[in-house]
This record gives C-alpha cells, sequence and structure tokens, in this order.
C-alpha cells in the first residue's frame, strides 16, 4: 500500500478551476471531482495520480468503516483511488450478453491519488493532501497556483448518430412489445452521438459546467483519454458502513420563462409514466442493496423529489440499506452495478434485450465513476450528460427508460434534450431530426 497522504490546511482560497489548470499543465494523469461553479455545498478534490495496474486492489477494499481520526475536518476522501468503471464489464459479470468494447478508451481506469486538494465549499476551506514528507512543499505550489483556466470555442461539427431518429422510434416500439410480452417492465433504451475530430477535454469540461453544471461533476484525463461529466446522479455512496443511492428516472426540460417552468414541473411530478418509471427502480435497487446489507436496514429515504437544473428538471428517489460487516467494494458492485437506472427491470432480462437492440457498446456511458477511499468509503456518480474523449475524436451516450406508456416521439426528444449540451461543449450539433 502507497504511503498515506496527510493534510494540509491552506492559507488562502483558491478555485478548483485554476488549480487545475495548474495540476494539469503538468501532469498526464489528473482529476477533478467537481460540486460545481459557485458551489456552496459539498466538497471538490483536483489532483494528480498515478494508472492503477493492478485494478483488483480497488474491488477488493473493506467497506467496513475504518477509523479516519485525523482527516475528518479536510473533507470524506483521505486517499485511495479516482477514475470510472464502463458498463460492458459489470453487464457480463451480471451474466448478460456483451458488444465488443471499445477500442480507443479503457473498460476500466483508476488514477491512484498521489497528492491532490480538497475543497470544502460550505466553509470556503482547503487542504493540501500529500505524503507526509513533501505536504508542505505541496501546499506552497498550490498556493503559487495562477494557471489561467480560461478556453476558446471549438470549432463546428456534426455528430454521428448510431441510431437515426426513426431506428429509435422503432426500438421503442419493440421495447414496449417486449414488456407487453412480460420480459421486461422497464427498459433503458440508448444511443450514441460521435464526432471524429480532435477534443480537448479540458476545454470541453469548461464549457460543460458552464453550461449544465451539476453537483457530480468532473473531469478525469489519463493520457490521450479523458471523461468529462456533468452527471446530475449519485450512483453509490458509502460513509461509516451506510450506503446510499439516488436513482434518476424522469426528465423535463426548464421552460423559457418562469409561468413555463412550473407547468413543466408539475407536469413532470403528476406523470403516470415518470412515477412508475422511478418507483420500479427504486425497487430494483431496494432488491440490489438487500443482497449486500443488515436485514431490515433498507429503505426509502426520498421518493419522486424534483431535482432542477440549467436544462432539465428530473425525478430523483434516495434508497439506503446499512451494509453487512465484511463486505468489500467488489462485493457492492456485482450486487448493484450496472445501475437498474441504465438498465431497467428486470435486470438481466433487461440488459439481454437492451444487448440485441441497442447493437453496439455503451463503453464508459451508463458505467460510474468517482473516488474509492482506502478506509472503506466511496462516492460514484452515473456517467451520465457526459463527453467520453479519446485520441480519435469523442462520444456522447444519451437514452431513456422506456414503459408501456412510453410515447416514442416524446422519448426522442428526451434524448436529444439530454445529449444536446454535452455535444455542444465540444462543438457538435445533433444530427438532423434529433
Amino acid at each position: 500500500m502507497p504511503e498515506p497522504l496527510i493534510a494540509v490546511p491552506l492559507r488562502s482560497r483558491r478555485d478548483p478551476a485554476s488549480v487545475f489548470a495548474g495540476i494539469a499543465a503538468n501532469s498526464e494523469h489528473c482529476f477533478w471531482l467537481d460540486a460545481g461553479p459557485d458551489a456552496t455545498t459539498g466538497w471538490s478534490w483536483v489532483g494528480e495520480g498515478t494508472v492503477e495496474t493492478q485494478p483488483d486492489l480497488v474491488r477488493s477494499i473493506s467497506l467496513t468503516p475504518a477509523d479516519s481520526a485525523g482527516g475528518a475536518a479536510a473533507g470524506p476522501f483521505h486517499g485511495g483511488w479516482v477514475g470510472w468503471l464502463g458498463y460492458e464489464d459489470a453487464a457480463a459479470r451480471a451474466g448478460a450478453p456483451i458488444s465488443a468494447a471499445d477500442p480507443d478508451v479503457p473498460a476500466e481506469r483508476w488514477l491512484r491519488a498521489d497528492r491532490f486538494v480538497a475543497f470544502d465549499h460550505e466553509r470556503g476551506l482547503a487542504w493540501a493532501w500529500a505524503p507526509a514528507a513533501e505536504a508542505q512543499s505541496f501546499a506552497a505550489r498550490v498556493e503559487a497556483m495562477s494557471a489561467d483556466p480560461t478556453v476558446a470555442e471549438p470549432g463546428p461539427a456534426v455528430a454521428v448518430a448510431r441510431h437515426v431518429p426513426d431506428e429509435y422510434a422503432a426500438l421503442i416500439e419493440r421495447c414496449r412489445d417486449a414488456i407487453r410480452a412480460g420480459d421486461a417492465y422497464q427498459l433503458c433504451l440508448t444511443t450514441r452521438f460521435t464526432i471524429r475530430s480532435t477534443v480537448d477535454p479540458l476545454a470541453a469540461y469548461a464549457r460543460l459546467r458552464a453550461r449544465t453544471p451539476a453537483h457530480h461533476g468532473g473531469l478525469v484525463r489519463s493520457g490521450d483519454v479523458a471523461l468529462a461529466s456533468a452527471s446530475p446522479e449519485r450512483f453509490l455512496e458509502v460513509s461509516d458502513g451506510v450506503v446510499r443511492t439516488r436513482p434518476i428516472k424522469g426528465t423535463r426540460p426548464r421552460g423559457t420563462d418562469p409561468e413555463s417552468d412550473a407547468a413543466l414541473v408539475t407536469e413532470l411530478l403528476e406523470s403516470e409514466k415518470e412515477r412508475a418509471e422511478n418507483v420500479m427502480i427504486v425497487d430494483l435497487m431496494r432488491n440490489d442493496l438487500s443482497r449486500v446489507c443488515e436485514p431490515g436496514s433498507v429503505g426509502v429515504d426520498g421518493l419522486l423529489e424534483i431535482e432542477s437544473y440549467p436544462a432539465v428538471h428530473q425525478l430523483v428517489s434516495t434508497v439506503s440499506g446499512t451494509l453487512t460487516d465484511g463486505i468489500v467494494v467488489g462485493d457492492l458492485l456485482d450486487a448493484t452495478f450496472p445501475a437498474g437506472s441504465m438498465t431497467g427491470a428486470p435486470k438481466l432480462s433487461a440488459m439481454t434485450i437492451l444487448h440485441e437492440l441497442e447493437r453496439g457498446p455503451r463503453g464508459v456511458f451508463a458505467g460510474c465513476f468517482g473516488w474509492v477511499g482506502d478506509d472503506g468509503a466511496l462516492d460514484l456518480a452515473m456517467v451520465i450528460r457526459s463527453i467520453v474523449v479519446h485520441a480519435g475524436g469523442a462520444y456522447v451516450g444519451a437514452g431513456g427508460g422506456i414503459t408501456w406508456r412510453s410515447d416514442a416521439a416524446a422519448e426522442v426528444a428526451e434524448v436529444g434534450i439530454k445529449a444536446r449540451g454535452p455535444l455542444a461543449a465540444i462543438g457538435a450539433s445533433l444530427p438532423l431530426g434529433w
């Protein structure tokens, strides 16, 4: 195990964007887990790391609470890994058929955090985390950073879609056929939008967070691949032996004025289709968590709550449970991942049907990203509203939950709403019809 990190408080307030620009200028492998621009709550982490060559070490971390004395004030993440997990490996572990992996982007990438800065947005404080021998020098380096995070606008491009709108609408009807036949209750049907041109992930993320800020955004760059995300969905959080998940199902665009905006919130709350879809995924996540939690401890902490973002309103629920002693990260992932909000229910049947319909890998999209701590804490978000960058270009995945009550035209429009922001951040527009 690498040398433990210690926290040194910074004397002056620093901007996470500037600190990341300073670190990224000299680091091939870096990360920024972002509570959002102008955040007044939550934590952000900006740092650099080393590619983990034994990713099974991450899966082996015990989630039994460990003593965190000495670091609690400096945030919940005291050292460990930052990275992502893709969809296909998890689907295969669950027994589902999968498409061939993307050759351009690793399905799993973890960076061992060598040093990082933790930002407490509520208190306006920050700490530099590094091995004891270099903690003071790293803090001094951060204090001296003055990198300019300004970015230029990208050149225009038109994305290429895996499915044209009419084809996607036909796939929705095939989902409804599967539901009518009793093979699924709900299916999360997705597609992909691709561009083949050079993308600067730092500039792309700066534009993405400015246009569609989110409380679980982030940028993980490793060599010539990167994940830039404005995810609004926390997948798994573990703290003090308690696991929480916050599935999102139900979306409406923002209105053009306060009256239309409020009407769209009401429409979302009163939609039988959206409410049924959300409740089905809540039940699925309750079942998943019950496999690794103490009997009787799994419950619903929040049901059908509205969260609003610059581009959309979302319907969100919260499920939690107390983990059984001895559970490790791999156990939790095997029980819950891929997330039910990105598969449908029943999960294995849904993944099998979707594999036949989608006809291509999801890759990092529909996976998860975030941090896993050495001490058994973790925080992972869903890879949605995201850009996956590689040497040959980039892709954006998007989709929606299909139920028997789904309207194909509305579902096609929802995919366009979800993909528009990430595509705009790389200078791309939606193909005709989306």
